[in-house]
């Protein structure tokens, strides 16, 4: 029997073309024999080059023979097997749509084994010069930063378990780096304008009822469309987070798992929003806390609430803020009133109270700078 030529054995020669060939062992099949890769150069010296950057890359590593599937099928693979049952549905079909769109077009034939941070720096650059499927007014033809990062997130792990099942040397993303996400600030309203939209909501009858309890929750939105009249406990005044309304394609609702696991949560309500919700479940026809106002036997579409909100800051003449500003206001709020970030954390489903704490940074430094004050003036009077 052949010995077992080891990973990185390499050998050169001369073609009759005149170009110089290299071959290195990469790994080895089922039977043993050497799985080899192929370097072509112009010079010897510059075969040799290249023969000794790629025997370094492959010193230890033994890849299989399924290495050399393609790029696209790779993907797949990975989704049916790594990713199903991992993630939750909503987000495994995002997944795969932005493969499918983004990077099967342009990288799905190539061989697995020879995908390069050059091949996936060119695709970012021309998704974000021309990646958009489809025209949609006000938008260019790039994808926007955010979604290009997005993507590469997405390959990062699927070439990192590559690598972890020998079909790679390396993750070729490791030594991309991703388009810069821009932090929007968050549109949130102050004292005033909070006011404003109270007072505009109160003349609502048919969404004051939402509108009130999103602002003093602080629920995502397909949260509060999924509220059933189970998960509120009229006695105590709790409300169960435990699903959310998602909008598929053809508007089918359908409800699902919450966002983290530690979005399944229970809260304890204001007084205020509490007693709200125990004289609305007293004449409530439907298990939905807040139905769909034309078919009550199905939870309120999130995009109807979307599209509500916009007439409702319209007519208050507030900045045309995000559904999800209300949350971020509402976390603000209870910030600067005092609610510890831990304590936030938890209401708003956060999986750590350090994201809190990250995310309304602007106003923990507020906080911080009030309490060096108190602290200040406390030891001024002991001193």
């Amino acid at each position: 029997m052949a010995k077992r030529r080891p990973s990185g054995d390499g050998m050169v020669r001369k073609r009759d073309d005149g170009r110089w060939e290299g071959r290195i062992v990469v790994g080895h099949k089922e039977n043993g024999g050497p799985i080899f890769r192929y370097l072509y150069a112009a010079t010897q010296k510059e075969l040799t080059a290249k023969l000794r950057q790629n025997i370094d890359a492959y010193q230890g590593v033994d890849l299989s023979e399924r290495s050399g599937m393609t790029f696209g099928a790779w993907l797949d693979r990975w989704l049916d097997e790594r990713m199903t049952g991992a993630i939750r549905n909503h987000t495994l079909d995002g997944y795969r749509q932005s493969i499918k769109n983004h990077v099967k077009p342009y990288l799905g034939q190539k061989p697995l084994a020879k995908i390069t941070p050059d091949d996936l720096r060119s695709l970012y650059d021309r998704l974000l010069e021309r990646g958009r499927i489809g025209r949609h007014s006000g938008c260019g033809p790039g994808l926007a930063p955010t979604t290009v990062h997005g993507i590469h997130t997405i390959l990062h792990h699927a070439l990192k378990a590559a690598t972890e099942e020998g079909l790679l040397p390396a993750n070729p993303a490791d030594k991309v780096v991703p388009p810069k996400v821009s932090n929007q600030p968050k549109g949130i309203l102050n004292n005033a304008q909070l006011d404003t939209l109270m007072a505009t909501i109160r003349k609502d009858e048919l969404w004051h009822d939402f509108f009130y309890t999103e602002l003093t929750t602080g629920l995502r939105r397909g949260e509060l469309c999924g509220l059933r009249w189970e998960d509120f406990d009229s006695e105590t005044g709790t409300l169960n987070v435990c699903r959310t309304i998602r909008v598929g394609k053809g508007g089918a609702r359908t409800a699902g798992d919450t966002k983290t696991f530690a979005g399944t949560r229970a809260i304890l309500l204001p007084h205020s929003t509490a007693r709200l919700l125990r004289e609305r479940k007293a004449s409530a026809l439907t298990e939905w806390i807040f139905p769909d106002p034309l078919r009550p036997e199905r939870p309120t579409d999130p995009n109807s609430a979307y599209r509500q909100l916009k007439k409702l800051l319209a007519e208050a003449g507030l900045p045309n803020i995000r559904f999800h500003d209300l949350r971020h206001t509402f976390a603000t709020h209870a910030l600067a009133g005092g609610v510890d970030a831990k304590t936030l954390s938890g209401i708003l489903g956060h999986t750590k109270a350090s994201f809190t704490l990250d995310t309304y940074a602007h106003v923990t430094g507020d906080m911080q700078r009030h309490a060096a004050k108190i602290v200040g003036g406390f030891i001024a009077d002991i001193l």
